[in-house]
């Protein structure tokens, strides 16, 4: 059985067109014996409101498979949005979150991408947006709002 598959099942409840496993929210999943999974996990940030629910749909998840669930929280290293997989920040984009850049791009200052229209012309309205781990941006071409993925 392939854990990262099956965990790749659990949606996050925040932005629930990812998993995450994608999100890389998993570290790790390895069978501890024939009937116990010790998985792996480390939040988008220390105090993330989703962890609660997200270990729940581990332990519920493997229940279903007739699995004991040992779940483990590590913070070291910090959970990067390095880790993010490609597929994942472009189902991000397309709905409608601008997904995260490179941390040098952070701090450039220069405007994030509006995934509705794709201009740079944008600004931030907020540092913080429906979650903490996303910022209130606008596009000032098509003067949508859109959150933006906290590159960290």
């Amino acid at each position: 059985m392939d854990l990262l598959q099956l965990l790749s099942k659990i949606p996050d409840p925040e932005i629930p067109v990812v998993n995450i496993v994608e999100l890389g929210i998993v570290r790790d999943a390895f069978f501890l014996d024939g009937e116990s999974v010790q998985v792996i996990i480390t939040p988008t940030y220390t105090a993330c409101p989703a962890m609660y629910a997200i270990k729940q749909d581990i332990d519920k998840l493997l229940r279903e498979q007739g699995l004991k669930s040992q779940i483990k929280t590590v913070y070291a290293p910090a959970w990067t949005t390095d880790w993010i997989t490609a597929d994942a920040l472009e189902k991000l984009r397309q709905f409608g979150i601008s997904p995260p850049g490179k941390v040098d791009e952070e701090l450039s200052g220069v405007g994030k991408t509006c995934p509705r229209c794709g201009s740079n012309n944008t600004r931030q309205v907020s540092r913080f947006g429906s979650t903490l781990c996303k910022a209130a941006y606008q596009c000032n071409d098509c003067l949508e709002p859109f959150d933006y993925f906290k590159c960290h």
